[in-house]
């Protein structure tokens, strides 16, 4: 049961949930005890910069 809701919480983070919403899901009363957690499967502000500024790019050149 563990390793399920360990991959429910990673796989919604790889998509994009906030720590805070995943915290709410997850049961947790201090969203800070999830970040410390799942911390590890956060990506870094520079990829995240980085994936934001290419999909920004990518929808320009669709145009």
């Amino acid at each position: 049961m563990h390793a399920l809701r360990h991959f429910y919480a990673s796989s919604l983070l790889d998509a994009g949930e906030s720590i805070k919403a995943l915290a709410s899901y997850l049961g947790h009363a201090d969203p800070g005890f999830t970040l410390r957690v799942y911390t590890h499967l956060v990506p870094a502000s520079e990829e995240r910069t980085r994936n934001a500024i290419d999909s920004l790019f990518s929808a320009a050149r669709g145009q």
